[in-house]
């Protein structure tokens, strides 16, 4: 490897170093490597370790993800561009939100190139708030300056040009998603053949928000345990989040008591649990394009998720899956009964699809072969 590529400088910010560790894993071998220096910058939690062991520098970064007080998210944009001016690095990937915007503008500020990856819209493109419309006039100040902004689905890429939220729309990019590593997460058959004997189990695996449609699982748990006890309903998951959504422990606790949920904690490593599953259940209100089901799929498990930006580039309706409506319990009971009540032939078939799927549409190395290509073209070197 030449000396200019092991003096290369890049950058990954996000509001939870857990979405690096766990979302971008690949790069990030791709990265260190090839003798790239890699910096993570973004809130302290419990990955700084892993991360650090694989050969990453972690540098703790304030974000108040859910707060609103521009106080607090000048605090981040002065951070951001302490660090920029003072390392220097070659390129910078921001994430998330109040990443893209104020990181965005901090790399402008310290001469650095950034790219924006928008990973999901969230609550400013569900909700028709204060806060969502200030977020609006943010991304559309913040999004002149990178060299690209990358979208995980076409739905989002179009919403940012109609609502005229990008200054330079020529600098647009669909990334399709931000891939699964299919030798992590390999193909295995269905755990259980005969459900009213063995069980069924139905999983949701994510934050808990109410963004993901928490609140209409619970209430299809209800009516579908009642009719057929041999049904399980488990949530896998962080709670209490840093997130206007935020669904807390109490609540979950609640539903414990009931008899309608299983809550499973939270894990690093998620295998296991799709492994043990025989459905795995998004009814999100948008997502970019969401991790949980492409590594379902990959692993050969049916989804149920609704039809909404994200989910449905995902699951092909019918193939690989079932879609139902957003917002509507009734539909997603309708669909969850539906799989429930088919052949374990037919369960099985929508998972082979969808691994077929996975491997055609989602595979990580193509990913990381679009960064490597984004790399090169801005700084002129090679991995």
């Amino acid at each position: 490897m030449n000396a200019e590529k092991s003096r290369l400088r890049i950058a990954l910010v996000c509001n939870t170093a857990w979405a690096i560790y766990t979302y971008r894993r690949g790069l990030l071998r791709m990265l260190i490597e090839r003798g790239v220096e890699v910096s993570v910058i973004a809130p302290r939690d419990r990955t700084f370790a892993p991360l650090e062991e694989m050969g990453c520098r972690c540098v703790e970064l304030p974000v108040a993800s859910k707060g609103t007080n521009p106080r607090d998210d000048l605090k981040t944009l002065a951070a951001l561009y302490r660090e920029y001016r003072a390392t220097r690095p070659h390129m910078v990937f921001h994430y998330t939100i109040k990443p893209n915007i104020y990181g965005s503008i901090a790399a402008k500020l310290a001469g650095v190139p950034s790219i924006a990856v928008t990973t999901g819209l969230g609550y400013v493109f569900i909700q028709k708030s204060q806060t969502a419309s200030v977020a609006k006039r943010l991304y559309r100040f913040a999004f002149r300056f990178p060299r690209e902004v990358w979208f995980l689905n076409q739905d989002d890429r179009q919403a940012f040009i109609d609502q005229n939220l990008l200054v330079h729309p020529d600098r647009a990019r669909l990334l399709h998603g931000e891939g699964v590593d299919l030798d992590d997460y390999a193909y295995l058959p269905l755990p259980r053949a005969n459900p009213q004997t063995e069980g069924f189990f139905f999983i949701l695996i994510g934050r808990l928000l109410w963004d993901k449609g928490v609140a209409e699982y619970v209430d299809v748990a209800r009516r579908l345990r009642w009719t057929y006890p041999y049904a399980r309903f488990q949530l896998l998951g962080p709670v209490g989040v840093d997130n206007l959504s935020a669904i807390t422990l109490d609540e979950v606790q609640a539903w414990q008591r009931e008899g309608v949920i299983d809550y499973l904690g939270e894990a690093h490593d998620v295998r296991a649990f799709i492994g043990n599953a025989d459905c795995v259940v998004l009814p999100s209100y948008r997502e970019g394009v969401p991790r949980t089901l492409m590594e379902a799929s990959a692993m050969g498990r049916p989804i149920v998720a609704t039809d909404v930006p994200g989910c449905r580039e995902v699951v092909e309706n019918g193939v690989t899956g079932l879609l139902c409506e957003v917002k509507n319990a009734d539909s997603l009971a309708q669909q969850l009964e539906r799989l429930l009540l088919s052949s374990h032939m037919a369960r099985a078939e929508m998972g082979v699809a969808g691994r077929a799927k996975v491997a055609r549409e989602f595979d990580e190395n193509a990913v990381v072969e679009r960064y490597k290509g984004t790399i090169r073209a801005v700084t002129g070197v090679s991995l």
